[in-house]
């Protein structure tokens, strides 16, 4: 074992040190780089499908409603997949829970690349997103306690940021090498990358044990929390805005800008690199105000998805208001995973899962709703007004979570 492995483990008995074990800034980085290269594998399946819904279509002969189920089912896996999973794994070590989740999202690839139909690639996406949750909020959690209290939403951030990341540098040459060679290949290039992140997480993160009073009904306790539900409310409420336009860019891209199918490798791209400046910048900003950051943040999702909708068919507007709301609703990442958090510090593994399944639950609403408008005729523009007024109706709910929070006098920062 090594050294942080072993001050890993003993931080995590009985009468260890509240301050937590301590690691070399090698040994953090290296570590939470290794964490958050899977976050740029779970991007890009989770991402890169929206800009190949066309060929989707084209493939499995469905309409593009349905290729939108595609998307939602993969997030209903989430949802499902996160608490089950987070609590099943409340008293395990945390690498090698890691590892088994990594695992479980290869296969469900494998199984994605070989579907023979659109009822069997339904099922595959749902089996694939099961995992999602749980290993983010696993490699969440060892990346907070490895930076230390007064870094913890940055050390998501970096965890998210492989996410986000996914969506500037995967998910455009996923979506091109999908265009070129068939869509199918973009769960290759997944299954890739997931050995790719079990290679570096094996070799990199340190063993990490959970709390010795973590076990699984004290996770389940957890729910019991009227802030937490709160908490997950609002991330529903305020991310299914952002997917309700990401899940059909594509289509609005071409029919209502006019740029053609090659171009929306650079489109995809241009809100990735939105996702990954409001990554950090949100991150940098909950270490100083969690509810604050998530408040603005969703106040401006809300400006800049009706100014996209409103000059959706102006290509330079477009793109700028685009790349806005990747900022604004990215920045919502770190603050809600570490709100989460603080609301259950018993049931932590469960409540940073949450994030997932609420951030999943908001991306099957986002595309289902967004679907049910196009398909009643209302335009291409109509899922991004949908989305604005859901993230004024965010804004709401987290000035709700505000008023809670104080009522608990948690800490400044928390508000």
């Amino acid at each position: 074992m090594t050294t942080a492995e072993q001050t890993s483990a003993n931080a995590s008995t009985p009468g260890a040190a509240p301050s937590g074990p301590k690691y070399t800034r090698r040994q953090v980085a290296l570590a939470i780089v290794a964490l958050s290269i899977g976050g740029f594998a779970v991007g890009v399946t989770e991402f890169a499908i929206m800009g190949l819904q066309l060929e989707a279509v084209a493939d499995l002969g469905i309409t593009i409603p349905q290729a939108g189920m595609l998307i939602s089912a993969y997030a209903i896996g989430v949802v499902v997949g996160a608490p089950v999973l987070s609590i099943l794994g409340a008293k395990r070590e945390r690498k090698s829970y890691a590892l088994l989740l990594l695992g479980v999202f290869m296969l469900g690839h494998v199984l994605s690349f070989f579907a023979p139909n659109y009822e069997t690639m339904l099922i595959a996406r749902f089996l694939s997103g099961l995992p999602h949750g749980a290993y983010f909020a696993v490699a969440a959690l060892m990346a907070a306690e490895m930076a230390g209290p007064a870094k913890r939403s940055r050390a998501i951030a970096v965890v998210l940021g492989g996410l986000a990341i996914s969506n500037v540098l995967g998910v455009p040459v996923v979506t091109a090498l999908g265009q070129q060679f068939g869509w199918r290949w973009m769960f290759i290039s997944v299954i890739v990358l997931a050995l790719i992140t079990m290679a570096a997480v094996a070799r990199y993160a340190p063993r990490q044990m959970p709390p010795a009073k973590a076990t699984m009904r004290s996770e389940i306790k957890g729910l019991k929390n009227k802030r937490l539900w709160v908490g997950i409310m609002l991330a529903v409420v305020g991310f299914s805005g952002m997917f309700a336009l990401y899940s059909y860019i594509a289509p609005v891209s071409t029919e209502v800008t006019g740029f053609p199918e090659s171009a929306l490798p650079w489109v995809v791209g241009l809100f990735g690199a939105g996702m990954v400046v409001g990554n950090f910048v949100g991150g940098w900003a909950a270490d100083k105000s969690v509810l604050g950051t998530v408040v603005i943040a969703m106040a401006l999702v809300a400006v800049f998805m009706v100014l996209f909708a409103s000059t959706a068919h102006i290509p330079a507007l477009m793109l700028i208001f685009l790349f806005l709301v990747g900022v604004s609703a990215s920045a919502l990442g770190p603050s809600m995973q570490t709100h989460l958090i603080d609301t259950a510090p018993d049931a932590p593994q469960l409540a940073a899962s949450l994030h997932h399944s609420a951030f999943n639950a908001a991306n099957a609403l986002g595309a289902l709703v967004g679907g049910q408008v196009i398909a009643a005729e209302m335009g291409l523009r109509a899922p991004s007004y949908v989305g604005a007024g859901a993230a004024v109706l965010g804004v709401g709910v987290a000035l709700y979570a505000i008023h809670l929070t104080r009522k608990m006098k948690a800490p400044r920062t928390a508000i």
